[in-house]
């Protein structure tokens, strides 16, 4: 037997034993759902039988949440969780290696290299262009298997392929668009920034986009949920640290990017960078940043404000992969927190939407596809009464920003509410023009 459940059957009976006639209260999941202070925490004791009906976290595939209702996967989920903080029996024992993580380069000339994370700083020193404009790492959190996550990952490359590479759709959107696609994250800190952190200059942006396909190395629940985040973030954190020094990359130059489980690692590879270089990174941004089922309670956990100079989360499961709770300096909450959007059939799509919608404000024309205002609940967004501060989610939020925000999207692509008329070029054209090739044919 799965040694949580174990745990969880002898306290729930010695819990059962020494209470009154009172039964077991069922869990709720649907009061206050909407409001940032509900948090999903622990409730009463379950019943026996429902500790017995809980299938052991090896039992549990990953591809099963993408099967079940959004309702079914956040009520497993949560039950899970809850017992694993009571119990404290998980322990973060799961934590690969740089060496067996891996991870692709996609660089200015449509190529792509695909090597493991300790040869990143190799491999980029191999690319001239690389280190000297934008760098955008993205660490994914679940693996590519699952249908979602394979299509929210093929969009986010995309979408930085047609910022980066595609000149004509950038020209084309920008004069059309009553915003530029410059880059905001790399300018030195010292610089002015206005709200939307925008650059008039009409400059193109270009970089490379480094993919870290962290979830690939995930083959089932017990795995995702016994990941020792931060050792996983002192690897990445410490290649960080070897690829500024080796390319000469101006870290304000670095936008850090995780999702799912993989946002909880940007996090601690943030933390891990500062520890080693006493300098932050420029940007780390959320996509839905996850609950940590297995944590040492005295070290500090997941995504978290001060992790970078200015760190930005999307929550699209706040009620049941994810959390509610603050993660970043400013946290957006499209349609409030819930257990998963609109439009997502289940838990690990409504997870991808967070990198869907980041994707979708990447592409050239769209940074003000996500306008968002600051309040507390979607109620409080939907009735006006709110605070009239509003910014943009996605690539074009401002370092300024602040606090709580909420907005309502789309329940299918474009998901914005504020997407621009003109029809925005197809990326599949980039995509196939690829090169493929890998870092060991090269030496």
């Amino acid at each position: 037997m799965n040694p949580l459940r174990t745990v969880c059957l002898m306290m729930g009976v010695l819990a059962l034993a020494s209470a009154n006639s009172a039964g077991p209260r069922p869990m709720s999941m649907n009061s206050n759902r909407n409001t940032i202070k509900n948090s999903m925490k622990p409730t009463s004791w379950m019943s026996i039988s429902t500790l017995q009906s809980l299938p052991s976290l090896k039992e549990i595939k990953l591809k099963q949440l993408e099967e079940m209702s959004a309702f079914e996967g956040a009520d497993l989920i949560n039950r899970l969780y809850h017992l694993a903080q009571a119990t404290q029996a998980l322990e973060p024992t799961y934590a690969p290696r740089a060496s067996e993580i891996p991870a692709f380069l996609v660089t200015p000339d449509n190529q792509k290299i695909e090597f493991q994370l300790n040869e990143l700083p190799r491999v980029a020193r191999e690319q001239s262009h690389c280190g000297k404009q934008e760098v955008t790492v993205f660490i994914t959190g679940l693996p590519s298997k699952l249908e979602s996550v394979k299509e929210a990952t093929r969009s986010l490359t995309q979408a930085y392929m047609q910022r980066y590479n595609d000149e004509s759709s950038y020209y084309q959107n920008s004069a059309t668009s009553s915003s530029s696609s410059s880059s905001h994250y790399h300018h030195n800190k010292k610089q002015q920034r206005s709200d939307s952190d925008e650059d008039n200059s009409n400059q193109k942006p270009s970089g490379c986009l480094v993919v870290v396909k962290f979830g690939d190395t995930i083959s089932d629940f017990e795995e995702y949920a016994t990941v020792d985040t931060e050792k996983v973030g002192k690897e990445v954190g410490n290649v960080l640290v070897q690829f500024l020094q080796k390319t000469n990359c101006n870290r304000d130059n670095v936008h850090l990017i995780g999702s799912n489980l993989g946002a909880n690692i940007a996090g601690a590879a943030g933390r891990q960078y500062t520890k080693v270089t006493n300098h932050q990174l420029r940007r780390i941004t959320g996509l839905d940043p996850v609950k940590c089922f297995a944590k040492d309670p005295e070290t500090l956990t997941g995504l978290a404000r001060g992790d970078a100079e200015f760190v930005d989360a999307i929550h699209t499961t706040a009620n049941s992969m994810g959390t509610s709770a603050r993660a970043a300096d400013v946290d957006f909450y499209p349609e409030g927190p819930n257990e998963a959007v609109p439009g997502a059939d289940n838990i690990v799509e409504s997870s991808m939407r967070a990198v869907r919608y980041f994707a979708e404000s990447v592409v050239p024309g769209n940074e003000r596809n996500f306008p968002a205002e600051s309040a507390h609940s979607l109620n409080e967004y939907k009735s006006s009464n709110t605070s009239g501060r509003r910014i943009y989610m996605g690539i074009n939020t401002t370092f300024k920003a602040e606090g709580d925000y909420m907005l309502q999207v789309n329940t299918k692509s474009p998901f914005g509410r504020s997407t621009p008329a003109q029809k925005q070029q197809n990326a599949h054209g980039v995509h196939k023009s690829w090169k493929m090739s890998s870092s060991r044919d090269e030496e």
